[in-house]
């Protein structure tokens, strides 16, 4: 457990490093006047800062977000009702009783405080109103759990097939088990299995991820005897059967809940960076494309006029590299030369041989351009052939830098998520140490391939 507890720690300080890096860097823009400066700019990205400042101070009060979903009269209230102990949220034999989502909060024990969030039912009017307010609810939560009551409907497959798109850790719960004979609940239970993980072809899912509960069982009829031989009919209500659903959480919250914490909140961060960037670049799309146009220019000329070989290579990688630096000053994203000679190897890796074919073709007509230059002395022919390889080298030359230049402003559309610290690098880190036994161990498998 103490290594859970290590690795959680380590989780939850790297996360919050990366959104104070953010938040330094996007202060100094405003202290510099980059943002003060556009007031139009700085409108547009202020939801996108209060949305980073929040998501560090959830980081700061170590609180997990739970939220409950299901169509209606599957008992979401009921179950989370059940969790605290009382009734606090309002259920009753009508649908839809919960309107809006509601929160409150929870002392499971541990260093960790738990939100719990009921939601309206999915399946209710205003759907597409609905739909949005709970994908919100979804971003927010670091744990989902979708509450059935039976067999899933196709209604409900696809509510969970979108809920797991919110890319969080999900529990099903199957709830009213109390309605159903033991054998009946058993082969529910198998089908839940499969139809939960959200993918046929997915494995089942692991014991954490499915749990039986009975959250508001119905009343049953109690046949008494009483000691003169009377016999009467009464009512009773059986206690609830939760524990196993509470012992689940609070074993995810004890083993990885700082790591659904940071996780979470890195994902949150990296899309308020994300539109950060996008709404800088549509800003500022006009002056990107006179810069790129500018060092593509710079670039034809300096390898053009340059006769020797190796310097044409080192001018044009360095054209380049100031070329990225440009830009992303001019959207005031961070970016230094060890990163943006990063972002560069990105660019002509992911470009095939298109980019890796200009530097070996710069070379070959570089030294072509050279063994003319030397031997030219006053031969017109030998001018005009350093003139037509300067031409060629310069052409090729301009192409490229306008190449990396488009492919960089693709990559700094992500914002500040890249480098030791970025979103985008911790989120890396963190599902690369996810082990098997884990909730998130689905989720490294399902994003794994995206990081």
């Amino acid at each position: 457990m103490s290594v859970y507890r290590n690795l959680q720690e380590t989780h939850l300080n790297r996360a919050r490093a990366s959104l104070r890096q953010a938040l330094s860097w996007y202060g100094y823009l405003r202290k510099s006047g980059h943002l003060s400066s556009n007031p139009e700019l700085s409108g547009l990205v202020k939801p996108e800062l209060e949305a980073l400042n929040s998501t560090l101070n959830k980081l700061d009060s170590n609180t997990i977000r739970i939220a409950a979903f299901g169509l209606v009269s599957r008992g979401k209230s009921a179950v989370l009702n059940a969790l605290l102990g009382e009734k606090i949220l309002q259920t009753g034999p009508l649908n839809g009783v919960t309107q809006w989502p509601r929160s409150v909060r929870w002392q499971p024990g541990g260093k960790v405080q738990v939100e719990l969030i009921d939601t309206p039912g999915l399946d209710e009017i205003q759907g597409e109103s609905r739909a949005q307010m709970a994908r919100e609810v979804a971003r927010q939560a670091d744990l989902i759990l979708f509450i059935v009551s039976g067999d899933i409907t196709r209604t409900e497959y696809q509510a969970l097939l979108e809920l797991r798109q919110a890319q969080k850790p999900l529990i099903l719960v199957f709830n009213k088990i109390d309605l159903y004979p033991d054998i009946d609940r058993a082969a529910i239970y198998q089908n839940l299995q499969q139809l939960g993980a959200g993918n046929i072809q997915a494995k089942p899912l692991l014991p954490d991820e499915i749990v039986m509960v009975a959250a508001e069982p119905a009343p049953m009829e109690v046949r008494v005897e009483w000691p003169d031989g009377r016999v009467s009919y009464e009512w009773e209500t059986p206690p609830t059967q939760i524990e196993e659903l509470q012992q689940t959480i609070l074993n995810i919250l004890n083993r990885e809940g700082r790591s659904l914490l940071a996780l979470n909140a890195l994902i949150q961060a990296r899309e308020a960076e994300a539109a950060i960037a996008q709404k800088t670049m549509d800003l500022r799309e006009r002056e990107a494309e006179d810069i790129i146009w500018q060092f593509t220019k710079y670039k034809a000329l300096a390898v053009g006029l340059n006769p020797v070989a190796f310097l044409d290579i080192l001018a044009g990688t360095v054209a380049d590299l100031a070329l990225i630096r440009s830009l992303a000053k001019l959207y005031g994203l961070p970016m230094t030369s060890y990163e943006a000679s990063k972002i560069l190897k990105t660019i002509l890796l992911s470009c095939g041989g298109l980019l890796l074919g200009e530097l070996g073709s710069s070379f070959l007509l570089g030294l072509g351009k050279s063994t003319v230059a030397l031997a030219s002395g006053e031969n017109p022919t030998n001018i005009t052939a350093y003139a037509g390889s300067a031409i060629a080298q310069a052409g090729i030359a301009g192409y490229g830098a306008y190449s990396v230049g488009k492919a960089a402003q693709v990559y700094l559309e992500k914002g500040c998520t890249w480098g030791q610290l970025g979103a985008s690098t911790v989120i890396a880190e963190i599902l690369s140490q996810v082990d098997q036994n884990t909730i998130l161990y689905r989720l490294q498998q399902e994003l794994g391939i995206k990081y």
